[in-house]
């Protein structure tokens, strides 16, 4: 998984005593994962933001928080600080952030995954949701779970038909049917509480 050097935890566990809030992290995300234009975000991460499912790792007296939509793009990445004559700088080397553009003749659930990668994950992201791909298969049925915001969030259909449906199927004539496969009773912080809102693409 992602290797942070002693030097660059160094330099994180400085920067969140400086803040004095009891629990607080850095969490690290990647944003356009897997298009061109992919990069790594880093930002200051309190206990009530996480989702629960972010990869964490203890640095002795604070942990890093890996988005879990982030983990296969931070893949072997390698993240380090390096003291120079103005200070000092950070790095972050990911190898896989930026993904491969799968062709015409990649398997159907790959080019699905990308364009939920590249074009409807960072459109949800807004609303603290993201949306895995359980399942693409040759009858045109491609299954999906929500999560973060989305889970259970009182607009997930919405979101589903009127946004992620219709962009699948602008990329992808032959699909028949997107389902829902998230159990949304059991959301824990959805963006939407209850049968209001409005999609959250476009």
């Amino acid at each position: 998984m992602i290797q942070i050097s002693p030097a660059a935890q160094n330099y994180f566990r400085h920067l969140v005593e400086q803040q004095n809030i009891s629990g607080l992290g850095i969490r690290i995300k990647a944003i356009h994962a897997g298009t061109p234009k992919a990069d790594c975000v880093l930002e200051y991460c309190e206990p009530g933001d996480l989702a629960g499912d972010e990869l964490s790792i203890d640095c002795a007296g604070f942990n890093i928080h890996i988005d879990a939509a982030s983990t296969q793009y931070l893949e072997d990445a390698e993240v380090d600080y390096q003291v120079n004559a103005t200070g000092g700088q950070l790095t972050i080397r990911a190898p896989r952030i930026k993904g491969s553009v799968p062709d015409a003749n990649s398997p159907f659930a790959d080019r699905v995954q990308y364009v939920l990668d590249s074009e409807i994950n960072p459109q949800i992201a807004a609303h603290g949701g993201r949306v895995k791909l359980v399942e693409a298969n040759a009858d045109g049925v491609v299954v999906l779970q929500f999560g973060g915001g989305c889970h259970g969030c009182g607009n997930a259909d919405v979101t589903l038909k009127q946004g992620i449906e219709r962009t699948l199927r602008g990329h992808f004539p032959e699909i028949r049917e997107v389902r829902d496969a998230t159990d949304h009773a059991s959301g824990h912080n959805p963006y939407y509480k209850g049968e209001k809102g409005a999609s959250a693409m476009g």
